[in-house]
């Protein structure tokens, strides 16, 4: 459903954001934005805190960017929360962040529900703790009938991985006689992505001016627009959100055609 104005000019408050709004195209907005979360240790290091400081700030980012989301009509907001990869990092900061998780999900339900917004966890559970699953589970249950904004949260998530796992799914269809092998095509693969029923991200967005995909939505990114930012995630604001769909707008998509 495309914004409304007015309530925009009442959320976007500020004078930059208002001359910007002029420039914003409300029936054009990206129906799915995907954001890598990056900055939450630098952002730490440079205030001389932990790193946990940095990813409790990072929470504030997002509840900022899933009002902003909702008030500029967006459909589906995935965030690259946890990677496969990140199991590596020191063991305080892993259980921290587990158990972070916990504590913001159990906070901010009532949030969730009064704003409409429903979650979704994507990736590969296995080794994710109990705990930390069952709270995400919970909440998928309790959000599964709001409509106004999908919140996909890629948790132990990996886009090799999550190939991978396609492929095997595939295999196991074609060795029970469900599926001809010669009729197998992108949209057989993209049923069996973590994010079927999903349109692909318009727009993927990333922080503290990284540029690289580090292994996220590599399917589903093929012909996304990518938009980077030196802003460290926990500074990360309703301005940055708009002047991100700004730019994608003033660009030309032509999925691989001239």
């Amino acid at each position: 459903m495309p914004a409304d104005r007015s309530s925009l000019e009442r959320f976007f408050s500020s004078k930059r954001d208002r001359e910007m709004l002029g420039d914003l195209d409300l029936d054009a907005v990206p129906r799915h934005v995907a954001i890598i979360m990056d900055g939450n240790g630098r952002w730490a290091s440079k205030r001389g805190l932990p790193r946990a400081a940095g990813h409790r700030a990072g929470v504030k980012a997002v509840r900022e960017v899933l009002s902003a989301a909702i008030e500029l009509g967006i459909e589906y907001l995935t965030v690259y929360s946890f990677s496969s990869e990140n199991w590596s990092r020191p063991a305080e900061e892993v259980n921290t962040l587990m158990r972070l998780f916990v504590e913001v999900l159990e906070r901010e339900l009532d949030s969730l529900q009064k704003l409409g917004i429903k979650v979704r966890v994507i990736g590969q559970e296995d080794v994710v703790p109990s705990e930390t699953m069952a709270a995400f589970r919970r909440t998928e249950d309790q959000t599964a009938e709001n409509t106004k904004l999908t919140f996909v949260v890629a948790l132990n998530y990996g886009g090799r991985t999550e190939i991978t796992d396609a492929v095997k799914a595939l295999t196991q269809d074609v060795i029970a006689g469900r599926l001809d092998p010669t009729s197998i095509d992108e949209d057989c693969i993209a049923e069996r992505l973590y994010t079927k029923g999903m349109p692909d991200p318009d727009l993927v967005i990333r922080t503290s001016g990284e540029m690289r995909i580090s292994n996220f939505l590599l399917w589903q990114i093929a012909y996304s627009e990518l938009w980077v930012t030196a802003v460290l995630w926990p500074d990360f604001s309703r301005h940055d959100l708009l002047r991100a769909l700004v730019d994608f707008q003033r660009r030309e998509r032509r999925f691989g055609g001239r």
